[in-house]
């Protein structure tokens, strides 16, 4: 079992920069993949960003690519997202997941929702023009 709890979100104009955490209870949490995903009003949950077990290996979604990076200290149990440039289309609400399928190969990790079977309640983040 784990239980993730984000946190970092509020309110910033386009242009400026937001750290978001996921703070992770439970060993395994080491051994998972884990993901971000937003969602905004009336918009399908979408793909951020997501990083291997280690820590060596991301994926990004095209419309965050070269602005937002993911990372993960394994020994704070914490996986965060760097957001930089932000925009006003990047306001929604954030999700940390987790895959807890262990020690996911890298072609597996996926950009789909279903896959991650632990969520996080989500952290607001709102980019103001």
């Amino acid at each position: 079992q784990v239980q993730l709890v984000e946190s970092g979100g509020g309110l910033v104009q386009a242009g400026g920069s937001l750290r978001l955490s996921c703070a992770a209870s439970g060993r395994a949490f080491t051994a998972y993949a884990m993901g971000w995903f937003r969602q905004s009003p009336g918009k399908e949950r979408e793909f951020v960003a997501a990083i291997n077990w280690s820590g060596d290996f991301t994926r990004y979604g095209d419309s965050v690519k070269g602005r937002f990076t993911i990372s993960r200290d394994n020994v704070k149990k914490t996986v965060y997202l760097q957001m930089n440039s932000l925009k006003p289309e990047d306001t929604a609400v954030y999700y940390c997941a987790a895959d807890s399928r262990r020690y996911l190969r890298n072609v597996d990790i996926g950009e789909s929702g279903p896959l991650y079977n632990y969520w996080g309640q989500g952290t607001q983040v709102t980019v103001s023009s």
